[in-house]
């Protein structure tokens, strides 16, 4: 099992927390690139406008909100990469 495949398992668990840096790397080997914004601002772009993610850092912690967790999840799910 990949890196990717880890993570991506690791996402997809409802009781396992997932942390900025692991989103980070998830979503760049999915071919998104990572933009910052303003203050804690991020955008991650893979070419296609309907498929830009847009987010905060979490903080002051890096572990990811469960309810960021289920927009990236129906992101992926809607564009066809999981």
């Amino acid at each position: 099992m990949s890196k990717q495949e880890k993570l991506l398992a690791k996402l997809l668990n409802k009781q396992a927390g997932f942390t900025w840096p692991e989103l980070v790397t998830l979503l760049g080997g999915l071919g998104y690139r990572h933009i910052e914004g303003d203050g804690s601002r991020v955008k991650f772009d893979n070419g296609h406008p309907q498929a830009m993610i847009n987010l905060h850092k979490p903080h002051p912690g890096n572990e990811l909100k469960a309810y960021v967790k289920r927009q990236v999840i129906e992101h992926l799910k809607a564009g066809g990469l999981i």
